[in-house]
């Protein structure tokens, strides 16, 4: 089977994007290991950083986040976001050969080396690197240490049932860096937010993992989906369940008002109609209520951003 042209869209790439319409071409395979035209993962990791100086802004008094640290995080997120795609890639690259969805990256189709791959993930960690030195030592320490857990990531698919727990711990790491850029350490909110991330992540991911299910019994990829089988719609709502409780336990103790907690509702109805979305959802609906987490864990930052600034005037 010929490798893909380099212009051809992945399939879970969004419709029409400039990578694969505008980019050179010679780009368009680096482009792609780094996700750019599936902005949804760099989205997804830059959430629970801007939940967390949503509640740590809450907590000192601000009128809102603070916005040259969104603005890191928003940089990071989308840096280390392909970095981490890139390094998975490289170790996945024969498994990715043997799903449908997977099998056109630039990796497994042969666009790019794994040498190339390398160095290109080694360039956006220095980058990654530049963005986290702009923050205190305490949260430079954090960060760094979050690459333990990515380091491992990509070899959980393939020893335990539940790889999407590992990528929360991951992927939530900016519940703990979005408090610890403020207040130079970590406190309950911090750690509840971080929680409260993980269970979301697992959520999310195991929707997102509903795609690729008879495919991954063929090459021997463990999943969520998998493990939980005809329980999946339950298990997303236990997950989201103990989302919205533990996120709402870090805002009490971050001495939320009553705007966060309407935040707090209306993320918790989204949510809600994810879970009563699952049933029957083939592999593009899934895709859709994966990506609807943007639009879900906007609205919890946006509640968090109101409050600080409804508490301060008030």
């Amino acid at each position: 089977m010929a490798p893909p042209l380099t212009d051809a869209p992945l399939p879970d790439a969004l419709t029409g994007h400039w990578v694969d319409t505008k980019a050179p071409k010679r780009l368009r395979p680096y482009l792609k290991l780094a996700r750019i035209e599936r902005p949804i993962g760099w989205q997804l990791l830059l959430l629970p950083c801007w939940w967390s100086a949503g509640l740590a802004a809450i907590a000192a008094g601000l009128p809102f986040p603070n916005l040259w640290h969104c603005l890191l995080f928003l940089i990071g997120a989308v840096v280390m976001r392909a970095a981490g795609s890139t390094f998975n890639d490289i170790v996945d690259r024969k498994l990715d050969a043997q799903v449908a969805r997977t099998r056109g990256r630039p990796l497994p189709s042969g666009q790019v080396s794994a040498k190339a791959a390398a160095l290109f993930m080694v360039g956006l960690s220095l980058v990654g690197l530049m963005v986290l030195l702009q923050f205190n030592r305490f949260t430079v320490i954090a960060g760094i240490a979050s690459l333990a857990i990515v380091a491992i990531y990509p070899f959980m698919k393939r020893i335990t049932n539940m790889p999407q727990f590992v990528l929360g711990l991951a992927f939530s790491w900016g519940g703990l860096v979005g408090w610890s850029a403020v207040f130079g350490r970590l406190d309950p909110p911090a750690y509840l937010i971080y929680a409260a991330a993980v269970f979301w992540t697992i959520g999310y991911d195991t929707i997102y993992a509903m795609q690729d299910i008879e495919d991954d019994v063929i090459a021997g990829i463990k999943s969520s989906a998998r493990y939980f089988g005809a329980f999946t719609q339950q298990a997303v709502g236990i997950c989201y369940g103990a989302t919205i409780a533990l996120a709402g336990v870090a805002a009490w103790l971050a001495g939320a008002g009553f705007v966060a907690f309407i935040g707090l509702g209306l993320f918790a109805l989204h949510l809600g109609w994810q879970v009563y979305s699952i049933a029957g959802a083939d592999g593009r609906n899934a895709l859709m209520l994966f990506r609807s987490n943007w639009n879900a864990g906007l609205i919890l930052a946006a509640g968090f951003a109101l409050d600080a600034l409804v508490s301060f005037v008030f």
